[in-house]
């Protein structure tokens, strides 16, 4: 995911969340919906997650020390996972108690055209915020599917925007049902249920959001297609007699690491391998440019054969 892209679906979901948040409490006050709380509290929610994905992408730029050697660049998973947490408890858990509270005690709605008139607009405005987030998230995800994307995305930002728009903007359909029913039948019964829709909804994305980020705070490897193209990289050196072991961990979005023990001819000099290895960085990381950290260590390699037992080790062969 390019920086870039990331930030500005961030700044446009930033803005529409703070004007609708306004708004959303405005209306509030004046009609008394309990919908129209249960939005303004998502959208409060929301703006503060956007401000917390943009100060851990700052965060991650700076530079390695001695205490964190290999930079800061899980900072923004982090972020992510507290915007997850967020998300479950002030927005989903919030809504849940509102919605129950409205059902213990309907209250009416008044002036309802003022909460109708601002989620039409609010609608608009997440509209807006999601297209953004959907023109940059194409941008980069290649033949993923939507899902494919947000399950194997390395950078948080864009899955987590996609996310949160795509569950403001049912929620707002949610809460324009629940006042509207409310309007037609007179009964608060539909306001209360809109509210525990929208928690119920929040909830559900913030424990995907949840699932995700986790996996990417714990570590996760190069995916399938750039392993592949490190391993033929590797492969393709004629000093190597084959790729004994190699591991894989993202640092940051945009930082992988690749420790390979690499198995070379006893009889060839150690000048060779050292030219050898450095070749294979430079094709790694012209290969697969997220490659950055590379550790490389030289081994001998004995074919398995009268006298050398298979070693378990050995996962792929260059004569494979």
């Amino acid at each position: 995911m390019s920086a870039g892209g990331g930030k500005k679906a961030i700044i446009a979901a930033l803005l529409a969340n703070t004007g609708i948040a306004v708004t959303k409490f405005v209306a509030w006050a004046i009609s008394g919906s309990a919908s129209m709380l249960a939005e303004a509290v998502h959208s409060v929610a929301d703006t503060g997650n956007q401000g917390l994905l943009l100060l851990g992408s700052q965060q991650a730029k700076r530079k390695p020390d001695k205490e964190h050697p290999f930079g800061y660049g899980r900072e923004r998973y982090v972020y992510a996972f507290v915007v997850a947490i967020i998300l479950f408890s002030i927005g989903g858990v919030f809504s849940i108690y509102e919605a129950i509270d409205k059902f213990r005690e309907p209250h009416e709605i008044t002036n309802a055209w003022l909460p109708i008139a601002v989620l039409v607009i609010a609608i608009g405005l997440e509209g807006f915020s999601l297209r953004t987030a959907v023109h940059e998230t194409n941008k980069v995800r290649g033949e993923d599917s939507w899902f494919g994307f947000i399950r194997h995305a390395k950078s948080p930002e864009l899955p987590v925007v996609l996310l949160e728009d795509t569950a403001a903007l049912a929620g707002l359909v949610f809460a324009f049902l629940g006042v509207g029913l409310t309007v037609i039948t007179g009964n608060s019964v539909w306001d209360a249920a809109g509210t525990l829709a929208i928690g119920l909804l929040l909830v559900l994305v913030a424990v995907i959001l949840g699932i995700e980020t986790k996996s990417l705070l714990v570590g996760e490897g190069a995916k399938p297609k750039d392993l592949a193209a490190i391993v033929e990289a590797i492969n393709a050196d004629p000093q190597v007699e084959a790729l004994i072991h190699i591991k894989t961990l993202y640092l940051g979005p945009d930082e992988l690491m690749v420790a390979a023990k690499v198995g070379f001819s006893p009889r060839t000099k150690l000048a060779d391998v050292a030219n050898s290895i450095n070749s294979l960085e430079k094709r790694i990381r012209s290969d697969v440019p997220a490659a950055r950290v590379i550790y490389i260590e030289p081994d001998v390699y004995h074919k398995p054969g009268k006298g050398n037992p298979p070693t378990e080790s050995i996962v792929i062969k260059a004569s494979d």
